[in-house]
């Protein structure tokens, strides 16, 4: 982390910081690394996300009710 770091007060279950203090530990990392990589993953899986929903915006919406009777007819349910 460079000097342009912010600094936030997050408070962890102890379970959870005893689990993240062992995986730091383990690879060599401070606590600080292996928090910022989880949290880009985290709001890199939310980008996919997005993505994938301004993709599939224009496809038309499927009533629940409706799919759930044709499963029923075609004997799937």
């Amino acid at each position: 982390m460079g000097s342009s770091a912010k600094r936030a007060t997050v408070y962890f279950d102890p379970e959870i910081h005893r689990a993240l203090r062992l995986k730091s530990a383990a690879g060599d990392r401070s606590i600080s690394e292996v928090v910022n990589d989880a949290v880009k993953l985290s709001l890199a899986e939310d980008a996919e996300d997005l993505a994938a929903f301004k993709t599939r915006a224009k496809e038309p919406a499927l009533d629940f009710e409706k799919v759930v009777k044709a499963m029923r007819r075609r004997g799937k349910i």
